[in-house]
């Protein structure tokens, strides 16, 4: 085919599919051309280099998956426990039906290529402190106990959700990842640790 018949998005929808496959650091401008068809230079002329590229590829994701979370999945719900087990649940139907993304995005989350993790900083940082303020919003709606303080309720919430993050990534494998069974018990597993954060843990007396 001849190659002015390749264009940027095309190149990029099969790029996505190697580097899903290898991982940044094991991909090559090599191995790029030759699964897209096309020489190194259309690369070149496309991209510069293979950072440039595997980054479009992430501003791509993050374009996709931020439409469906910012269309309403992300404070769907007015019960803030009730709210992250439904984005949860919506993190990982998106992962299953974009296995190719998931795979980006495992990568990205728990073992970042260096020579790119300053810019993944910078595409991440905005998102994620927008998304960070509107959990803490929807935080400032559940009723604490007399003499909790609530920042302090919020942190050490959010560290056990960070905790499950990343069980998920360093526990999941290419055979139960995207599982239906296997996600469930890791969420039945991370509502009982917050249901004991949410209700407490010791019986008091009187009670």
């Amino acid at each position: 085919m001849p190659t002015q018949l390749y264009d940027k998005e095309q190149i990029l929808d099969t790029c996505l599919t190697v580097f899903a496959r290898y991982g940044y650091e094991k991909t090559s401008v090599v191995m790029l051309a030759k699964e897209a068809g096309i020489s190194r230079t259309l690369i070149f002329h496309h991209f510069k280099n293979k950072k440039n590229l595997y980054l479009e590829i992430i501003d791509r994701i993050l374009v996709k998956a931020g439409e469906k979370i910012e269309s309403g999945y992300l404070v769907q719900n007015s019960d803030f426990f009730q709210a992250r087990e439904e984005f949860s649940r919506f993190k990982f139907r998106f992962s299953k039906n974009n296995p190719m993304y998931y795979r980006i995005i495992k990568e990205i989350m728990s073992e970042p290529p260096a020579e790119i993790r300053e810019e993944l900083k910078e595409r991440f940082g905005e998102k994620q402190e927008r998304y960070r303020k509107q959990w803490e919003d929807l935080f400032e709606k559940v009723p604490l106990k007399d003499g909790i303080d609530r920042k302090q309720a919020y942190r050490l919430v959010q560290m056990t959700l960070e905790y499950f993050d990343d069980k998920y990534f360093s526990e999941s494998t290419e055979e139960n990842e995207l599982d239906e069974e296997y996600f469930q018990r890791f969420l039945e597993e991370r509502n009982c640790f917050l249901d004991m954060l949410r209700y407490g843990i010791q019986h008091q007396k009187g009670e």
